[in-house]
């Protein structure tokens, strides 16, 4: 897979990919991820990226030429273009499972006051929130997107049983509580039944203990 990031923040990203799964999909030539500053494809000394909203209002509004730019040079046959933004549809275990499918995606981060509208309208394939709440800008949710996605691409994790048996991958489901020694630590114990040796009772337990923690969410 190969992922596209257009923002106005690329030293954001010099970490977060640089460590665990994510690291570690990059090392086996799994996934290529391009960090890329908007400001690339501006055309004046002052490498304006945004400008006035028109009607008045506060703050600056990203430009959707700039973005146009951008995303024109770098998207290709079967591109998804994918545009954060705290009013595009909720992000789930689902959509990661789906945008996972793809060979490219470009990510635009988006901005706290906002993105030109017709960057909505004619750019981007997909707008997309990672929760209720505004951020300064769409460069953490990008991380949290490209993290799950990335996880869910053929290879990368080795072991398949894993990522089903994972929180939210079985129909939405949370995953069962883990405990590991100690047996006991300051009294508090692990459950009988994860030390007894009945699969049968332990795989019972694991889906009943599933339920009560669906039924508390």
């Amino acid at each position: 897979m190969k992922i596209d990031i257009l923002t106005l923040f690329p030293e954001m990203f010099s970490g977060p990919f640089d460590f665990s799964i994510v690291k570690r999909a990059k090392e086996k030539g799994l996934v290529d991820i391009q960090i890329h500053d908007l400001r690339k494809w501006t055309v004046d000394n002052y490498k304006t990226v945004d400008d006035r909203p028109y009607g008045g209002g506060a703050g600056m509004v990203m430009k959707v030429d700039i973005i146009d730019k951008a995303v024109t040079e770098l998207k290709k046959d079967g591109s998804k273009v994918i545009l954060t933004d705290a009013g595009g549809s909720k992000f789930t275990q689902a959509k990661a499972g789906h945008l996972a499918t793809n060979q490219h995606l470009i990510i635009i981060c988006g901005h706290y006051e906002g993105v030109d509208h017709r960057v909505h309208e004619n750019i981007a394939d997909e707008v997309i929130s990672v929760g209720d709440y505004v951020l300064s800008g769409g460069e953490l949710p990008t991380m949290t997107i490209v993290d799950a996605v990335v996880r869910l691409i053929p290879g990368v994790l080795g072991n398949e049983e894993s990522l089903y048996e994972e929180s939210h991958e079985n129909e939405g489901e949370t995953e069962y509580p883990q405990y590991t020694r100690p047996e006991e630590y300051r009294g508090w114990k692990v459950p009988d039944v994860l030390l007894s040796g009945d699969h049968k009772k332990i795989k019972q337990w694991r889906q009943q203990s599933d339920r009560q923690s669906d039924a508390k969410s």
